[in-house]
């Protein structure tokens, strides 16, 4: 973003002039309006504070030495009244010293009497470019949080409501956060949940992948490097865990992180601190890890390719996401929400599924989870032709796979309730004893007397 003063004419950025002299009033009011800011003016500290409570200023304009209220003080009203108000201050006093005292009080910059117009005028511009970055800023973060609240986690099946609470348990907690589960479970964006609903969610969320950068680098990207610690370090560099203090840190792929490099996150973790490579002394950070795995580091670590005490330090808070397969009531409200994301992106209006399309979902296993759902719908609703996406707009494998459906997934397809589902499978295992009802309770594991009493319940036909 860049302002200029021609930008800011159009603007119409609105400036309060706090002056006791009339004339100096006069001379920034007047050259205020020509370059298109709309100007507010009043004399005293006092009146200031009262105009601010009744209206809301982009900028306000303040001399240092008036009387009733030293500019200083007036600037820590300002600041009570609204955290983010932005002041600039004129002295006749150019010392150090009353420079020092304005930035403390939270001003943005002062100007030294006398000051060319050419000079009131750039600091103006800057003032209200960094006024813009910081609204840009907050709307980014609202739009974030906004993005990364549990509510836009889709799932309502048991074991999703499970992980939900225990994410809304833990987010203000400082400890460490292991996330496990297949590829495409949404373990970055369970992560993401976490920073952006917690304490830490005005820090920055680094993410990195430890699978995707050479072992050889690895090194240099988490902890960083000085100038000539290494043939190709031209420059100081600072590393990740540097980047995201304040924040948190998402290890992705954690498995894949070297042996020899475990070692030295695992030194981080306990001591708190990061050397960066050609450094002589270590750095203090301040930041909260959290890994990700599609393995079962439990596993690695009896195999001996992963630290017992790096995976002990990071499995403080453990959250395992399943699979779609184990969580099919799931898939109707995701195939839902990524029509509506891609019919609005591509403005191809799909009103929703047909009942054999649906039908499909249900029975595919989603080997890809989540993240092979929103391509499968993305791809539907490109190539679809009608206002609902029909089981012939689905990809080859989804139609291939309808023969292998399980029957479980097919009764999921047909909305069946528990007792459908007893009275059809008591039917058929007395059709696969032929009637023998001793066999067919020694199969469904009650005795015979329960089994009668299903019968006439229900009234299955043997």
């Amino acid at each position: 973003m860049n302002f200029n003063v021609q930008e800011r004419q159009n603007c119409g950025a609105r400036i309060l002039i706090v002056e006791d002299d009339r004339e100096m009033c006069r001379f920034l009011s007047e050259l205020l309006v020509e370059e298109g800011y709309e100007v507010a003016v009043v004399h005293d500290g006092p009146s200031a504070v009262e105009k601010h409570k009744q209206e809301s200023f982009d900028l306000t304009i303040t001399d240092l030495m008036m009387p009733r209220m030293k500019g200083t003080e007036l600037v820590q009203r300002l600041k009570e009244i609204d955290s983010e108000a932005l002041i600039l201050l004129i002295t006749a006093f150019g010392s150090i010293e009353s420079a020092v005292e304005t930035m403390r009080a939270g001003a943005f910059d002062y100007l030294t009497k006398p000051f060319r117009t050419d000079e009131i005028l750039l600091s103006v511009s800057r003032a209200l470019e960094q006024r813009g970055l910081r609204m840009e800023l907050q709307r980014l973060r609202k739009e974030i949080q906004s993005h990364y609240g549990f509510e836009n986690i889709l799932g309502q099946s048991e074991p999703m409501r499970r992980v939900f609470d225990l994410v809304t348990h833990i987010s203000d907690a400082p400890a460490n956060v292991l996330i496990t589960g297949e590829s495409g479970t949404g373990k970055e964006l369970i992560a993401r949940a976490i920073h952006y609903n917690s304490g830490r969610s005005r820090g920055p969320f680094v993410p990195v992948n430890c699978a995707a950068i050479p072992e050889n680098l690895l090194e240099s990207e988490l902890f960083g490097h000085l100038r000539g610690s290494f043939t190709d370090a031209k420059n100081d560099r600072k590393g990740l865990f540097q980047e995201a203090s304040g924040g948190s840190l998402f290890l992705d792929e954690i498995s894949e992180l070297p042996i020899g490099l475990q070692a030295k996150l695992l030194r981080v973790l306990e001591d708190k601190e990061v050397r960066p490579i050609g450094a002589s002394r270590a750095e203090k950070i301040e930041v909260r890890i959290i890994a990700a795995s599609n393995q079962e580091l439990a596993r690695l670590v009896s195999e001996r390719k992963f630290r017992p005490d790096l995976f002990y330090r990071l499995n403080v808070i453990h959250i395992n996401l399943p699979p779609l397969r184990e969580r099919p009531e799931d898939i109707p409200l995701l195939a839902a929400h990524f029509i509506e994301k891609f019919s609005s992106q591509t403005k191809r209006q799909k009103k929703g599924l047909t009942e054999q399309a649906l039908a499909a979902l249900m029975s595919y296993p989603w080997p890809g989870n989540v993240r092979e759902v929103e391509h499968t719908i993305e791809r539907a609703v490109l190539l679809g032709k009608g206002d609902h996406i029909d089981i012939t707009d689905l990809p080859p494998q989804l139609l291939t796979d309808r023969g292998k459906e399980t029957s479980l997934a097919q009764a999921i397809a047909r909305r069946c309730t528990l007792k459908d589902l007893e009275r059809e499978y008591i039917q058929k295992v007395l059709e696969s004893t032929q009637g023998n009802k001793s066999e067919a309770a020694t199969i469904l594991g009650m005795d015979r007397t329960t089994l009668y009493r299903k019968l006439e319940e229900m009234k299955v036909k043997e």
